[in-house]
C-alpha cells in the first residue's frame, strides 16, 4: 500500500526552501487553481502560514520538499496535519530539465514541480517517518562528531606543515600528532633548541606525567632530542611558524576536548537504544566509535530496508550497472550519503584482522587483483547482508555460526581460512 495514493489528503503543498524565505505552491485536492505564496523562514511566519492552511483545508495535507532533515523539516514536523514527502533534489532537477531544457531555474516553479510530482506519480514517494528522539539524537551526534574529526585532521596537517619548516624532528618523536601529550610537549618546548636545553629529569617527568610508562620509549625520545640538529637558525623562518604552531595547538586542544564530549554523549545515548548492546556493540572491530555509527546507519525502522540490497544501494556500497547495446559499465554510486558509506567501509576495514572469515574474504579479493579500497568495499557489501539479517531477526552476530555455515556450503573461503590457520 502506498500512503500517498491511498490517503484522502485535503491539499497538496510543494515547498522550495531557502535560508531567508520559502516559496510555496498549494493545490486543493479537487484540482483547482494552484496558489503561490512566499513566506519568511522565521518560526512565527511558518506558524501563521501553517495554521491558516489548516483553517482552510483541515487535514491531512501532503507536503513535498527537497530534503528529509533541516530547519524547515523540523518546523513542519510539529504539526500533526502535515505529512512530509521528501523528494530527491536530483529527481526534481531532472524533472525540471524535461520542461526547461535551457536550465532556467525559478523557486516558485520548483515548488509547483514538487506538487506536480506527488500528484502525478504518487507511487514513487514515501512519507517521512521520523525515528525515535533517541535515534535521531544519536544520528545527529555521530554526524556532528565526524565534522570535528575532519577539523582535527586539517589542523594536524597544517601543524605538520608548519613544523616541517623549522622543527621536523618532533614529528618523528611522536607517532600520533592529535594527542594531548603532543600538544603539551610543543607548548613547553616550541623549538628544538629549547627541547635540547631541557634537563633529562624534566623530560622524564613530563613523559611519565602523560602516562608514557615505557622506560625504553622515554630513553629513545630523550636520546633523539639531545642528538637533534636544528634545521634552520633563521628567526625569519622560525618565529612566524612558531606562532602558527602555538595557535594551532590551542585550536587542537579545543577539538580534542570537543571529541571527548561527543564520545561521552554518544555512549550515553547509544546505550539507551535497545539494539546497541544486543546487535552493534559486540561486533568485531566496532568499538565505541563505529558501533554507534553502525546503529545510526541501520536505524530502528525495519520496514525502511526490508531487504539487504535496499541498504546496500542507499549507502552507496552496491555498485551501479549500466547497459547499452553490447556495452556494460559498472561504477560506484555517486548519489548516496557519503558518511553512511564511509561508516561501512571504515568498519569493514577494522574486521579484516578481527574476523576470520572477513580476513579470508579480503585476501581472496586481493588475490583476484582487487585494490585495497575495492576489496574493502566488497567486504562491506558482504557484511551488510549478514548484519541486515541479524538486524531484522534481532539476533546477535555469531562468528562461529557463520563459519559453520561456510563449511556446510563448501565455500571457497575455506581455502583462505586454512592458510590463515
Amino acid at each position: 500500500m502506498n500512503q500517498l495514493s491511498d490517503t484522502a489528503y485535503t491539499a497538496y503543498v510543494g515547498i522550495d526552501w531557502a535560508a531567508a524565505k520559502h516559496d510555496i505552491c498549494v493545490q486543493s485536492v479537487d484540482g483547482g487553481t494552484r496558489e503561490f505564496v512566499c513566506i519568511s523562514s522565521q518560526p512565527e511566519a511558518i506558524e501563521t502560514w501553517a495554521q491558516d492552511l489548516y483553517l482552510r483545508f483541515g487535514g491531512p495535507i501532503a507536503v513535498a520538499l527537497e530534503l528529509s532533515k533541516g530547519p524547515i523539516v523540523s518546523a513542519l514536523q510539529k504539526y500533526d496535519f502535515f505529512v512530509l514527502y521528501p523528494i530527491n533534489p536530483s529527481t526534481l532537477a531532472k524533472y525540471r530539465e524535461a520542461f526547461t531544457p535551457s536550465g532556467a531555474k525559478d523557486d516558485p516553479t520548483d515548488a509547483e514541480l514538487a506538487v506536480d510530482l506527488i500528484v502525478r506519480h504518487p507511487e514513487r514517494f514515501s512519507p517521512l517517518k521520523p525515528q525515535s528522539v533517541g535515534m535521531r539524537k544519536l544520528i545527529g551526534l555521530v554526524e556532528q562528531r565526524d565534522k570535528f574529526v575532519s577539523d582535527q585532521g586539517r589542523m594536524v596537517n597544517r601543524l605538520g606543515h608548519a613544523l616541517k619548516q623549522y622543527y621536523p624532528q618532533v614529528l618523528e618523536w611522536f607517532s600520533e600528532h592529535n594527542t594531548v601529550v603532543f600538544c603539551d610537549f610543543l607548548s613547553q618546548w616550541p623549538t628544538i633548541n629549547q627541547a635540547k636545553r631541557a634537563r633529562k629529569a624534566s623530560l622524564e617527568r613530563f613523559f611519565k606525567s602523560h602516562h608514557v610508562n615505557s622506560a625504553r620509549l622515554i630513553e629513545k625520545r630523550i636520546t633523539a632530542i639531545k642528538a637533534a640538529m636544528p634545521l634552520t637558525l633563521d628567526p625569519a623562518v622560525i618565529e612566524p611558524h612558531r606562532l602558527q604552531v602555538e595557535i594551532l595547538i590551542e585550536q587542537l586542544r579545543i577539538t580534542i576536548k570537543a571529541l571527548k564530549r561527543f564520545d561521552d554523549e554518544i555512549a550515553a545515548t547509544a546505550q539507551k537504544l535497545p539494539d546497541y548492546d544486543l546487535l552493534f556493540s559486540p561486533l568485531p572491530g566496532a568499538a565505541k566509535v563505529l558501533a554507534p555509527r553502525l546503529l545510526a546507519a541501520f536505524g530502528e525502522d525495519r520496514q525502511r530496508y526490508p531487504q539487504a540490497d535496499a541498504l546496500q544501494k542507499y549507502s552507496g556500497i552496491a555498485p551501479v550497472t549500466k547497459r547499452s547495446g553490447k556495452t556494460t559499465w559498472v561504477h560506484w554510486r555517486w548519489q548516496c550519503p557519503t558518511f553512511v558509506r564511509q561508516t561501512f567501509v571504515d568498519w569493514s576495514a577494522q574486521t579484516i584482522n578481527k574476523s576470520a572469515w572477513a580476513g579470508a574474504y579480503y585476501r581472496q579479493q586481493r588475490a583476484k587483483g582487487c585494490s585495497y579500497q575495492v576489496a574493502v568495499r566488497a567486504l562491506a557489501y558482504k557484511w551488510i547482508r549478514i548484519l541486515h539479517r541479524c538486524w531484522q531477526d534481532r539476533t546477535p552476530y555469531d562468528e562461529s555460526k557463520y563459519l559453520e555455515a561456510l563449511r556446510r556450503k563448501g565455500s571457497p573461503l575455506l581455502k583462505y581460512l586454512a592458510e590463515a590457520a
